[in-house]
């Protein structure tokens, strides 16, 4: 059979399209070459964001709620940090591959940190208010003559509590005696409360903070306190910063002398409460507390003191290099001093701050760089990660981020540029560059005051202007000289000098509080707006060139976030006694009046509102009797009825049924019956006492409580409720 030849038909080559899955991870892969040549392009350092990465663990920790969440946290990071290990070995991928192996891991040991110093220091409080005896060592003791008290902290066991714990004592200063020093045994009656959680949503967490210093109580003493054993001979430091604090106020009288005794030993228990509260509003505050101003100013006067003295012997300063001399000098009046003024946190971290600016010029480093800065930081938070959440920790060492960062940044290099001109336009340029770096220094600590305190003053650059080469350059000086002088009896004429610049500081500080607008407060700012301001003004502080105007974007959209929200309609104090209303009117409706001003300034604080608050009883609009007070309040297009309980009465059953249900919400201090059914939410003390203290916007139809903003970590006191909704059922209303 003859071969039958076929002729083969030609190949087509079709273009074939790759799988769906190879183009994702091509265009996912060319994400990574860019990444790292925008990082290679911009030169930056890199402490500073793995210090930012440490902080963000902490930070992390606190924000989440409960165990489940922190071990999310740790697995999600610890799958990051594998992911960075897959990335190729390549120049072109050294950036990325080093970001997203180092950050992660910076996270996840923030979150270990502060999550193992809770385990091992944190101290459950005492279950509920109690009356009995106490009896231990005393700890601590802290007088505050301008308030009529002494302060202890004892070691102690408490009567019909199994344990030792740590709790801390108000007793009043007539009770005083000589023998109630540290170290000293005592046996004595007290009230004592377990730390207080937050009054209201985003109040001052005190339970947070006693749970870090292992503080299960406090309270005040009742009656005279016996001395079972005399001290034991420690507390040397503690005696000796008592003593110079009694010598200064000896020699200098009035607030003047209480001030001065701060500033030199750090003992602010004599400071009248007018002056500390003109301070604050002014934005002098910080000069009462020992930071790094006045580490700063004692330690550079040591120094240069003494690179001044060796350098007038020149077979000194030719075979010693006086600038390590001078380092070792300033260090140890550093220390000296940190000890001195009670060796408290934010004093040594201050202090660890200039350690570190000495040991830079003792190598001839840049004394002043964001590196130095973040190695500051990463040491005090290993030692004391609860510091991130407070705000000396947070001003602080933002004050020195702006400050470094503003100098270091082109504008204002060029502006400081040395040139030919004369000697009043070179004060000029520096005076106006004092001013700017005021503004700046006053803008960056603004939503820091405003997230923790609700208060930002609008003068405090210009205050503090005057307020600080003052304080530096001519109080703390002449304090010191005043010290040396009265070894010999001859510190009269100092003291009085001393005296008058503290008269025009204290004077500068109430003229500046009294101004129109000194003082803006404004409502509770939620933890997300807070971390958009940091967010912005870090990556603002970090990067160089044009890029770091990209941080401006999270701060104006957090300020523009933060300027539109509205004041709660309701605020509810967490036992249920306390109500106030805004809304009304320029003054805050309260539902009872208070002798002492803790609730009232709380209540006007949450609220963003100052001045006086009005009894409800008092405003027209409102319906009071003996037991309730009923109040119709218009929002969001509707009216809501309010009933609040204000007796202790019996109400008839019936009476308050009908009451109930004719009302919206209703708040009480006492259980309610289970036949009390309002139309959106009961409030009474069974809800409370597992919320804590609420805060009601009815427009938004939203309700925050304590309870939602603690987690549960340590100090949460809580049990397990589901959050109020602000228009439940009226069956779910019955709690």
């Amino acid at each position: 059979m003859a071969a039958v030849e076929t002729e083969a038909e030609p190949a087509v080559n079709l273009p074939v399209e790759p799988a769906r899955h190879w183009a994702n991870y091509r265009r996912l892969s060319s994400i990574l070459p860019s990444s790292n040549a925008f990082l290679a392009a911009r030169p930056f350092d890199r402490a500073p964001w793995l210090a930012v990465a440490f902080l963000t663990g902490i930070a992390s920790w606190l924000e989440l709620d409960g165990p489940w969440q922190w071990m999310a946290l740790l697995a999600a990071c610890a799958a990051l940090a594998t992911l960075a290990l897959a990335i190729p070995r390549e120049g072109s991928l050294d950036y990325v591959r080093l970001a997203a192996l180092s950050l992660p891991l910076m996270v996840a040991a923030g979150c270990v940190t502060v999550w193992s110093k809770s385990a091992l220091v944190g101290k459950s409080g005492v279950g509920h208010p109690t009356f009995g005896w106490v009896e231990g060592r005393i700890l601590d003791r802290q007088e505050e003559s301008a308030r009529g008290r002494v302060r202890l902290l004892v070691d102690a066991r408490i009567e019909g509590v199994p344990g030792a714990m740590r709790v801390r004592v108000n007793l009043p200063l007539e009770e005083d005696r000589p023998g109630l020093a540290e170290g000293a045994t005592v046996r004595l009656r007290a009230r004592l409360m377990p730390p207080a959680p937050p009054m209201l949503p985003g109040g001052y967490d005190f339970a947070r903070a006693a749970w870090f210093q292992g503080l299960a109580a406090t309270g005040s003493v009742v009656g005279p306190v016996d001395v079972l054993a005399p001290p034991d001979g420690g507390g040397l430091l503690r005696r000796w910063q008592q003593h110079l604090a009694d010598h200064i106020r000896a020699r200098l009288a009035g607030s003047p002398g209480s001030i001065a005794a701060a500033l030199a030993s750090g003992d602010r228990g004599s400071i009248a409460p007018t002056d500390e509260d003109a301070m604050r509003d002014a934005g002098l505050t910080h000069l009462l507390s020992i930071s790094g101003l006045h580490v700063s100013a004692v330690i550079a006067a040591v120094y240069v003191l003494t690179v001044r003295l060796f350098a007038l012997f020149p077979f000194v300063a030719l075979r010693v290099r006086l600038p390590i001399v001078a380092a070792a000098a300033g260090a140890l009046a550093g220390i000296a001093y940190t000890l001195l003024t009670g060796s408290e946190v934010p004093t040594v971290r201050s202090c660890i701050g200039a350690l570190l600016v000495l040991a830079a010029l003792a190598l001839g480093r840049d004394p002043l760089s964001l590196r130095m800065l973040a190695v500051a930081a990463f040491f005090v938070m290993v030692f004391w990660p609860e510091a991130v959440f407070g705000p000396s920790f947070q001003m602080s060492f933002a004050s020195v981020i702006a400050i470094i960062a503003f100098h270091g940044s082109t504008p204002a290099k060029r502006f400081l540029a040395a040139r030919e001109e004369g000697v009043l336009l070179r004060l000029g340029r520096h005076l106006v560059m004092l001013l700017a770096t005021g503004l700046v220094i006053e803008l960056t600590l603004m939503p820091i005051g405003l997230f923790h305190f609700h208060r930002a003053g609008i003068y405090g650059a210009a205050a503090n202007v005057v307020a600080i080469p003052l304080t530096t350059f001519v109080t703390m000086p002449l304090i010191a000289l005043a010290l040396v002088l009265d070894v010999v009896g001859a510190g009269g004429p100092a003291w009085w000098l001393t005296g008058k610049s503290l008269e025009l500081l204290l004077w500068l500080a109430h003229v500046t509080a009294g101004q129109p607008g000194a003082v803006t407060l404004m409502p509770s700012m939620p933890p997300g707006v807070f971390a958009l301001f940091v967010a912005g003004g870090l990556w603002l502080a970090l990067w160089t060139g044009p890029v770091r105007l990209w941080g401006l974007v999270p701060a104006a959209v957090a300020a523009l976030v933060f300027a539109t929200m509205r004041p709660p309609d309701i605020l509810v104090s967490g036992d249920g006694r306390h109500v106030g209303l805004t809304g009304e009117g320029p003054e805050l409706l309260v539902l009872r009046q208070t002798r002492g001003d803790y609730t009232r300034e709380n209540l006007l604080e949450m609220a963003g509102m100052e001045g006086n608050v009005r009894p409800l009883d008092t405003w027209p609009a409102a319906v009071c009797n003996a037991d309730f007070c009923r109040i119709a309040l218009k929002r969001g297009g509707r009216s809501f009825a309010v009933l609040m309980a204000r007796g202790q009465n019996l109400v008839e059953i019936g009476e308050l049924k009908r009451a109930c249900a004719a009302a919206d919400i209703v708040i009480a201090d006492r259980r309610l019956p289970r036949t009390c059914l309002p139309r959106m939410l009961k409030a009474d003390r069974a809800l409370l006492a597992r919320t804590g203290g609420l805060a009601i916007d009815l427009a938004a139809g939203t309700v925050r409580t304590v309870a939602e903003t603690q987690g549960h970590h340590g100090w949460y006191r809580w049990r397990a409720t589901r959050r109020p909704e602000a228009a439940p059922s009226p069956a779910s209303t019955d709690q």
